[in-house]
């Protein structure tokens, strides 16, 4: 089924409402969440609705979070989130980072205490607007095993760069430290399809095609899928992203993150406040003058836009391309939602009396 941006705006505003969000945060939190649809990112969209429920259900999300700076410098900050929304405290984070970067240069800033913030491309191009290269990291659920090991440790967390040009759009790259998101699995599992190999792993550490097969104890993978194919280098991405998004913070990292999944429990021995987050943003004048960079940038661009295709395809992307060219259709044609999801939001819908 296919329904408008406006339609599932205020069907996703309604219901953040309904479980005690204040205005302004379901109004911003529903725009994250469907910006993530409209780019095609349909994984991290309306889908994730009734898990944001879920958590507030169980109390682990707190909707009127009083988000705050518990630390900072002239260059960064660590926010507190107080345990709200991730879609509402990765906003806020973003924007003292940006608000740094105009004073120093660059802004900096850790989150702890906070939840699943949507797709990670939102937050970095924040910065874009100002004239500034934004970055975007989070860590995630605990459902990612190291090169060579059965265990669970990390997330699938997250990257986002995004870096402004001319008369060119904006370089976007918004990727996963994993071959896959767990969110492309959950799509699979609702078209009842097979995972490729090189996503998952059993719970003995076999690679797998069955896109359940996280649930029954597996796990995913780092991004290159075995050690020959450089999964190694997706672990130790993924390290990173953990390390300053969380041991940086004060949040909880590894295999403590508080997961999203539902087959999944918070470990009853955390070692700090919630989910962690890290953003930066740089003033791109403070490297050179912005015209100069922006312009070079074109060039970059227009250089690789112009790069010889192999054979069966038709041209060279730009990271973010794709997801550009679907929103500006999908704003015009509407978002196609898949069966699955449209039951569970009607059924979400019903138990607060809001129509979808």
């Amino acid at each position: 089924m296919v329904f408008t941006y406006a339609e599932l705006f205020d069907f996703t505003k309604s219901i953040l409402l309904n479980i005690g969000c204040p205005e302004k945060d379901a109004a911003l939190a529903a725009d994250v969440l469907l910006s993530a649809d409209l780019r095609g990112v349909d994984s991290h969209g309306v889908a994730r609705l009734s898990g944001y429920v879920r958590l507030w259900e169980k109390e682990r999300i707190n909707a009127t979070p009083n988000i705050k700076i518990v630390h900072e410098t002239p260059s960064t900050a660590v926010v507190d989130g107080d345990g709200g929304l991730g879609l509402v405290v990765a906003p806020f984070a973003m924007q003292v980072a940006i608000d740094k970067a105009k004073i120093a240069g660059t802004g900096w800033v850790s989150v702890k205490h906070s939840n699943h913030y949507g797709i990670a491309g939102y937050h970095a191009m924040m910065a874009l607007e100002h004239d500034m290269i934004g970055i975007s990291l989070t860590n995630a659920s605990p459902l990612v095993s190291p090169t060579f090991s059965k265990e669970r440790l990390l997330g699938t967390n997250p990257i986002a760069v995004a870096i402004p040009a001319k008369s060119q759009p904006a370089f976007v790259a918004d990727m996963a430290t994993t071959t896959a998101a767990n969110g492309k699995l959950e799509i699979l599992q609702r078209k009842e399809m097979d995972a490729p190999l090189g996503w998952v792993q059993d719970k003995d550490g076999n690679q797998t095609t069955d896109s359940n097969g996280v649930k029954k104890g597996g796990a995913l993978l780092p991004l290159g899928g075995d050690r020959e194919h450089g999964s190694h280098k997706g672990y130790a991405l993924g390290a990173i992203v953990d390390i300053f998004s969380a041991v940086l913070s004060g949040a909880n990292y590894g295999p403590w993150v508080p997961p999203f999944v539902a087959f999944l429990e918070p470990d009853p021995n955390p070692v700090g406040e919630g989910l962690g987050h890290f953003f930066g943003a740089m003033r791109v004048d403070a490297f050179r003058p912005a015209d100069d960079f922006k312009s070079h940038m074109d060039n970059w661009i227009g250089r690789f836009r112009q790069a010889k295709p192999t054979e069966g395809n038709e041209k060279v992307l730009i990271p973010g391309d794709p997801e550009r060219e679907l929103e500006a259709e999908r704003r015009i044609s509407g978002i196609p939602l898949l069966k699955p999801v449209v039951d569970d939001l009607r059924s979400l819908g019903e138990r607060f009396g809001v129509k979808l």
